[in-house]
């Protein structure tokens, strides 16, 4: 079966780019290199820093090198585009309305999986960069399904850990501290966690709470696999609404 290239917006950071790729691997059935999804990956590290323009604001602004990278995909043969950091799609609007393929939005893809499983009303703990919190980037989308965003209500300790990771990679120390904000989130009401950040995917499947632990970016890798399976030629209008992605 011929498969649509997908782009990938990657780099931010370049392992979580890496972990995307090996969930994908391992997501294929696959019996030949054939059957694998192409991909055009733009691992651009260079992208200025979320941290800085969204937080602190200072730097410069990472929209513009976005839209480039989304571009020169697109250009080279992309039929979708991805991007395997949470944080970053703050400026998905600036990223699709510059080009004219599908952007497959892992965030909105999660909120929409997470809808499924859980009750209307109900509270999702996210464990994410504050910059999330800051844009609303959850609450917007976990909104419109009834959902609720719950945040640590110290997010110091997250943000330091995600720019540690990004230097030297996640440790015990990152799991132990994960483990014990998701389980103070599950205290406050949290029925379901949501791993909305690409530098903690690196440690979701050790996170042992008491309610469901999503990972968006097992989503997006559900997605991409989905959306391979049923384009082959054009790329659609439109992306499927729905993963099949387990926790």
């Amino acid at each position: 079966m011929t498969r649509c290239a997908i782009g990938i917006l990657g780099g931010m950071g370049p392992q979580a780019t890496i972990l995307l790729q090996e969930r994908l691997l391992r997501a294929i059935p696959a019996t030949d290199d054939a059957d694998h999804i192409p991909l055009l990956i733009d691992m651009n590290p260079q992208v200025p820093s979320r941290i800085k323009w969204l937080i602190e604001g200072r730097g410069a602004d990472p929209a513009p090198a976005l839209v480039a990278m989304g571009r020169r995909l697109e250009t080279a043969g992309a039929a979708a585009l991805a991007m395997p950091c949470n944080t970053a799609h703050a400026f998905a609007d600036d990223i699709d309305a510059a080009t004219g393929i599908p952007f497959l939005n892992m965030p909105q893809l999660a909120a929409g999986f997470v809808a499924s499983k859980v009750p209307e009303g109900s509270a999702i703990g996210i464990l994410a960069s504050p910059a999330t919190q800051k844009t609303e980037l959850f609450k917007s989308v976990l909104a419109p399904h009834g959902l609720t965003a719950l945040y640590p209500e110290d997010d110091a300790p997250l943000l330091a850990a995600i720019k540690q990771i990004k230097a030297s990679g996640p440790s015990s120390y990152h799991q132990t501290l994960l483990n014990q904000a998701a389980d103070t989130l599950v205290q406050r009401g949290a029925v379901a966690i949501l791993v909305g950040c690409s530098e903690f995917s690196l440690l979701s499947d050790q996170i042992t709470a008491s309610v469901p632990v999503i990972d968006t970016m097992n989503v997006l890798t559900q997605q991409l696999v989905d959306f391979a399976n049923i384009y082959s030629g054009n790329p659609p209008e439109q992306v499927p609404s729905s993963s099949s992605a387990s926790f």
